[in-house]
């Protein structure tokens, strides 16, 4: 495009240009279906891949949210505040150790 260039010469040139990208588009091979079909099989593998990955990882997750919460469970059972019975035992056996010392 020259600086002198008239509107018809812009759109002629435009013309040419889409011509030959229409032709350079039709120009291009065929789609292979058996290539085609190979690809698409291979898509549905990986599809089919990534679900499974992603539901094993759903249940690793889910039993390591069930192991976190068996552990609180089993700290806050030991935490539990003792018995009137443990307490006696536990008071006991001191007892008894101071009068062993003696």
């Amino acid at each position: 495009m020259t600086y002198k260039s008239t509107f018809q010469d812009r759109a002629g040139q435009a013309a040419e240009a889409k011509r030959k990208a229409l032709d350079q588009y039709r120009s291009r091979p065929p789609v292979d279906e058996k290539l085609a079909a190979e690809r698409r099989v291979a898509g549905e593998a990986r599809e089919a891949a990534k679900a499974e990955k992603a539901a094993t990882k759903k249940a690793e997750r889910r039993a390591a949210g069930e192991a976190e919460a068996a552990d609180a469970a089993a700290r806050e059972a030991a935490a539990a505040p003792k018995t009137e019975v443990e307490l006696k035992a536990a008071r006991d056996a001191r007892y008894a150790a101071r009068k062993a010392r003696r």
